[in-house]
C-alpha cells in the first residue's frame, strides 16, 4: 500500500489551489478587477491601511473587500465605515485565506461593478506565503513593532511578494529598528520587490504605495 506523506498531501493541496487561484484570475480580468491580496501579521497595519487606501481611492474606483479572519468580523466592519462593501471569510482554524474560500466569496460579490478588490488576509507572516488567491498584486505589511529580524525571518512570504510596507516608521527608533536594513533584508530575498516605509495613521507613504499599485 501507498501511504500519502504529509509532504506529498500538501503539496497537492498547494497544486489544486494553484489551479482555482488561476480561475479566480480569469474571473476577475474578465470583470476588470483588480485584485490585491494584503497579508501580514496581527497588528501590523493592514486594516488601517486599507481604510486608508478606501478613502483616497474611492471616487475613482469602485472597491470591495474581502476579510479574512480566524473568527471575527472586527476589519470588516471598520472598511464598512468608508462606504466600501465588505465581505467576511472566518476560516475557523486555518491561518490563511486559500483560492476556494475566495472562489466562493467571487461569487457573492457584484463584479460587474467592482473596479478595485483588496483582500485582507489572515493575520499571519507565514502560512499565506503557501496558498496564492488569484490576485494581481501581493503586497505584505510589516510594522517595526515587529522587531529588526521580521524579514530575514519570513523569507518565503517576501520572495512571493510585490510590495512589501515597512509600517509605524515614526516608532523605528524606539524599536531601534533600521529601515535601511529591513529593505536591504527584502532586497536581498527578492530583487524586484518595492518596498514602501508608511505611517497609515498619518497617511505617511500612502500616496508611493497608490503608484506602486498603479492606481
Amino acid at each position: 500500500m501507498n501511504h500519502h506523506s504529509i509532504v506529498d498531501i500538501e503539496a497537492d493541496l498547494i497544486k489544486a489551489n494553484e489551479k482555482i487561484a488561476l480561475l479566480n484570475k480569469v474571473l476577475l480580468d474578465k470583470n476588470n478587477v483588480k485584485a490585491i491580496d494584503i497579508m501580514g501579521a496581527i497588528g501590523s497595519g493592514k486594516t488601517t491601511l486599507i481604510e486608508v487606501l478606501c478613502e483616497k481611492l474611492k471616487e475613482k474606483y469602485r472597491i470591495k473587500m474581502i476579510a479574512g479572519d480566524i473568527s471575527t468580523d472586527i476589519d470588516a466592519e471598520r472598511v464598512k465605515k468608508h462606504g466600501v462593501t465588505a465581505y467576511q471569510i472566518n476560516t475557523g482554524r486555518e491561518c490563511h485565506l486559500d483560492a476556494h474560500l475566495i472562489q466562493h466569496t467571487l461569487e457573492e460579490i457584484s463584479l460587474k461593478d467592482t473596479d478595485l478588490l483588496f483582500i485582507e488576509n489572515v493575520g499571519n507572516l507565514i502560512c499565506p506565503a503557501d496558498f496564492v488567491l488569484g490576485t494581481h498584486i501581493k503586497v505584505v505589511v510589516i510594522s517595526v513593532t515587529e522587531g529588526p529580524y521580521v524579514v530575514i525571518k519570513h523569507p518565503v512570504i517576501m520572495k512571493m511578494a510585490d510590495i512589501l510596507i515597512i509600517n509605524k516608521i515614526d516608532l523605528a527608533e524606539a524599536m531601534e529598528v533600521d529601515i535601511e536594513k529591513l529593505t536591504a533584508d527584502a532586497k536581498k530575498i527578492n530583487p524586484s520587490i518595492k518596498v514602501i516605509p508608511t505611517i497609515a495613521k498619518t497617511g505617511q507613504g500612502i500616496p508611493e504605495l497608490i503608484r506602486a499599485l498603479e492606481l
